[in-house]
């Protein structure tokens, strides 16, 4: 692996921004209609989803191969990754550690997010209009909800500084400047995205997403 590490890195550092990390912000936005749009708004966005055509081939080659790729050898990464952030703690520094230790905490929650939902509609136990309500039951729990939030937090985070990294390393930010600037930009995304993705699941806190009479209407 070390002789085309860096055909591996770059293809690492791509699928890390098409498609995983406009699929997550994607999905925040999804998850965020249950917050300013409810039960019934939630539904209509996962049936719209569900509806497009060749969903699942579009799923799998899109979202499911890269995110397994870049996740796998994402924790490659992190494993050989040398942090010195006791001798040097540089800003930077500081950043690339959290980016290795954020990458396996947001590996974690993905699987444990997807075990819940996913694969739960796979086998039958939830149907997608169900999903709903299947957070609410998982929202509802304060273990949950407190690693819910850990989760979303180092996944945006993890995505916000892996674009700072990604303008970099492909050369698009050259100059301390222009990473200055970018830095701003990518921590307000952080906040924002961040702050998206917990009013989405407090909206699953909502009463109404245990109401399952709304699903007999679609």
């Amino acid at each position: 692996m070390a002789g085309n590490s860096y055909y591996y890195r770059k293809l690492h550092s791509l699928l890390g921004v098409i498609p995983v990390g406009f699929f997550l912000v994607e999905h925040l936005l999804m998850n965020y209609s249950a917050f300013n749009e409810g039960h019934q708004g939630f539904i209509d966005k996962v049936e719209w989803i569900n509806s497009l055509p060749f969903i699942f081939g579009l799923e799998l080659i899109g979202i499911w191969l890269p995110l397994l790729y870049h996740g796998v050898y994402g924790l490659y990464v992190a494993y050989t990754a040398r942090n010195n952030v006791s001798n040097y703690g540089y800003f930077r520094n500081v950043m690339f550690m959290l980016q290795r230790v954020t990458g396996v905490i947001t590996l974690l929650f993905v699987s444990w997010h997807v075990f819940e939902t996913r694969v739960q509609v796979a086998l039958g136990n939830v149907t997608h209009e169900e999903l709903g309500v299947r957070m609410h039951e998982i929202a509802t729990q304060p273990w949950a909800f407190v690693l819910y939030i850990i989760g979303i937090v180092a996944a945006v985070f993890h995505f916000s500084n892996g674009m700072w990294s990604f303008l970099v390393s492909w050369g698009i930010t050259v100059g301390p400047r222009a990473q200055r600037v970018s830095s701003y930009i990518w921590m307000a995304v952080f906040v924002l995205v961040s702050l998206m993705g917990i009013l989405a699941l407090v909206g699953f806190l909502d009463p109404e997403f245990k109401d399952t009479t709304v699903l007999t209407k679609l």
